[in-house]
């Protein structure tokens, strides 16, 4: 061009966002030597993992050495992954097996409330609209009740009443049939209903039924179905 002007440089299309990796292809990178995978991995599921741990073995001592049984055999033991469920129900399955592992060598079941630090887990902690007092009362209470239970009726609750997993799912995650997690859930809430029949909101005189839908005493726990359930009626109403 005359003058010694010079073009403008062609714009540069967007660049298009990365794609996250699933938890499929971090568990592949993994095995096949990434060094980062499994961590980015773990740190993904970290706070349902945690609180699945916490509630089975009631001590976070003992859940944190729980957790770490679990990981150190998930991080030796990925290769066996099959593909046959979602990575985060197998993950779920061997946080819950090394928690059972270890409630068994002990023969005993811990008595240490609920950490005041509970709350950190955001949507697995307490309904917003609930008292503190009242709520830190409610899980206390459920925390002593479930040491009741023995280990696989706890584990069973855990997932389907307090962290709101399908029967189905949660019959994957401990490696047995649907029906006998709806066993165990009908059982554990017959024996949890004379210990916290006071925590009912309303007090209809309904006890749950033996289905296994999670329809037992109240635990003082929003489910995160529920509360999904509950932030999107929030934005769509008008």
């Amino acid at each position: 061009m005359s003058g010694g002007a010079t073009e403008d440089p062609a714009p540069h299309a967007p660049t298009a966002p990365a794609l996250l990796p699933s938890d499929a292809d971090l568990l592949h990178a993994h095995v096949e030597g990434d060094p980062t995978a499994f961590s980015t991995l773990v740190e993904r599921h970290q706070a349902r993992l945690w609180a699945v741990a916490l509630r089975v073995m009631g001590s976070p001592d003992d859940a944190a050495d729980a957790l770490q049984d679990a990981y150190v055999a998930a991080f030796r033991r990925a290769g066996t992954f099959r593909g046959d469920s979602l990575v985060t129900t197998w993950l779920h399955r061997v946080v819950v097996n090394a928690c059972l592992d270890r409630l068994r060598r002990a023969k005993v079941r811990a008595t240490d409330p609920l950490p005041d630090d509970l709350d950190r887990l955001g949507p697995l902690g307490a309904e917003p609209d609930r008292d503190p007092l009242e709520e830190q009362e409610r899980r206390d209470a459920v925390t002593e009740a479930l040491h009741h239970l023995n280990p696989a009726q706890r584990a069973a609750l855990v997932l389907v009443d307090m962290q709101g997993y399908p029967v189905e799912e949660a019959a994957r995650i401990l490696g047995c049939a649907p029906g006998t997690v709806k066993s165990r859930c009908a059982r554990g809430r017959a024996r949890l209903v004379p210990l916290l029949g006071h925590l009912r909101d309303p007090p209809d005189g309904h006890t749950g039924d033996a289905a296994g839908t999670g329809t037992g005493p109240d635990l003082g726990i929003a489910r995160p179905h529920q509360q999904q359930d509950q932030q999107h009626r929030a934005r769509t109403a008008p």
